[in-house]
């Protein structure tokens, strides 16, 4: 008995529709996974770009506005005590082009050796505690406080620091341990000079009077070495006796004078 044709006419259109729907079915789960890769493209770049646009900004900071440093030797005691985080301002003398500037393998990945004043705000003045390159191996930051200025005349007798002959008052952030003098001839510590400081130089000495490596020793800071002043200890940490004792808390935010 042959089928009937009817019959067999609904059965192909059902078969027809159902294959159709398998089609569709799988045709939105390919759009699903291509919108589920699209979604976790984007906010991979999302992060990147993040990433990216707060290491420029914080290079920038570094490089134009503002640098931290940590202090590691005695040399600027009382003033600066070993363990304390210091900022530095770029800006405390002019806006600052770098130059003689390397690429190295860590961040920043620019070492910058001396910088341009692009806009001048002043000049580094007496009394100032100003961060620098040390003359004698530039790859390390030093910190001292200005002496001299470009001009004047420098000299050392018997510890006391004298400015174009006059003694420098400098009692409120100095300290001097050793009581004993030590003639020019063995060391420069006690007894130097007299010299004048050339222009576009300054003379540096550490407020840790006998226990410093300053200019007494090495020489003079050029103005272009000069990295920034220091203003502010914004963390400080002794690490030493009770546990209690090794974050000096007392000197949070305290202002560098």
């Amino acid at each position: 008995m042959s089928p009937d044709p009817n019959r067999r006419n609904l059965e192909n259109k059902m078969s027809g529709s159902s294959q159709g729907g398998d089609e569709v079915s799988l045709s939105g789960s390919k759009l699903t996974d291509n919108a589920d890769r699209t979604a976790r493209k984007s906010l991979v770049r999302e992060y990147a770009e993040a990433i990216i646009v707060a290491m420029l900004l914080a290079f920038a900071i570094r490089v134009f506005v503002v640098q931290a440093f940590k202090i590691p030797s005695g040399s600027m005691i009382p003033t600066l005590l070993i363990g304390d985080h210091i900022l530095v301002s770029k800006l405390s003398y002019g806006l600052q082009w770098p130059t003689d500037c390397q690429m190295q393998w860590n961040f920043p990945p620019v070492n910058c050796y001396t910088s341009k004043t692009v806009v001048e705000f002043g000049k580094p003045q007496r009394g100032d505690i100003i961060v620098f390159r040390f003359p004698e191996d530039e790859e390390k930051d030093f910190i001292k406080r200005i002496v001299g200025q470009p001009g004047d005349t420098v000299q050392i007798r018997n510890k006391t620091v004298l400015v174009n002959g006059q003694p420098l008052d400098d009692k409120a952030f100095t300290q001097r341990i050793d009581p004993g003098i030590i003639d020019s001839s063995v060391t420069p510590r006690d007894n130097f000079g007299p010299v004048t400081v050339p222009e576009g130089s300054y003379f540096v000495m550490g407020d840790n009077r006998d226990q410093s490596l300053d200019s007494r020793f090495w020489g003079y800071v050029r103005e272009e070495k000069i990295r920034g002043k220091a203003f502010r200890i914004y963390w400080s940490w002794n690490g030493q006796g009770n546990w209690t004792e090794w974050v000096r808390w007392e000197r949070f935010a305290k202002a560098i004078q």
